[in-house]
């Protein structure tokens, strides 16, 4: 399983849940962390995998404020996460960002929030799609409880666009049992956010999570 931490822009230090995901010992999971750009590069120093939470659809050029793959990439980023419920783009703007993401390699997950607009991120081609009604994020109530069909919905659309594309599962995620249910559910990661980077011991609360895999 594949576990996305979006650290978003909560007041926590980015460096010490790098190091606590990279102690954790577990081969049955995969952990990336996502911090905020300006603190991409001391994330990466630490070794964990690093995503971006955001690439901008530009090349080089005259593009102030944007987040350019290159200078992510540079910064030691190798995954972007994209269209997050609360960074929402433009169709033409999420197949933007997913040439930048292209040009440097990046692996790449766009967000969704119900299985007919899976269907329109996985015919983009990105390698995952992730499930995550917005009304779910942050409640503490994962969607593989609230609405197990629309995590069942979405691997079947993904599916039937592109059997390569990866689904993962996100809004509310926060314990071992969420992170099980969604993989019976067909899922092959999760996204969660306040679970780890709220968390008093982000180490245990990663460990908790993939322990019972």
């Amino acid at each position: 399983m594949f576990v996305l931490v979006n650290l978003k822009a909560y007041p926590r230090d980015p460096v010490e849940v790098a190091e606590a995901a990279a102690s954790v010992d577990s081969g049955a999971a995969e952990i990336a962390i996502a911090p905020q750009t300006a603190h991409i590069d001391a994330v990466a120093e630490t070794g964990v995998q690093t995503w971006a939470q955001h690439l901008s659809p530009v090349e080089h050029g005259s593009h102030t404020g944007s987040t350019l793959a290159e200078a992510a990439a540079d910064a030691g980023a190798t995954g972007t996460l994209l269209n997050h419920s609360e960074n929402r783009l433009k169709l033409a703007d999420i197949d933007g960002s997913l040439d930048a993401a292209d040009r440097v390699g990046f692996d790449t997950c766009v967000c969704a929030n119900n299985p007919d607009q899976i269907r329109a991120a996985a015919a983009l081609g990105p390698d995952a799609v992730a499930v995550e009604p917005p009304e779910l994020i942050g409640s503490g109530t994962p969607v593989s409880k609230a609405d197990p069909d629309i995590v069942r919905d979405a691997v079947e659309a993904a599916e039937s666009v592109d059997p390569t594309v990866d689904v993962y599962c996100g809004a509310g995620i926060s314990t071992g049992e969420d992170v099980v249910a969604a993989r019976e559910l067909g899922a092959e990661g999760v996204l969660l956010a306040s679970g780890v980077a709220k968390a008093d011991d982000p180490a245990a609360a990663l460990a908790d999570l993939v322990d019972p895999l």
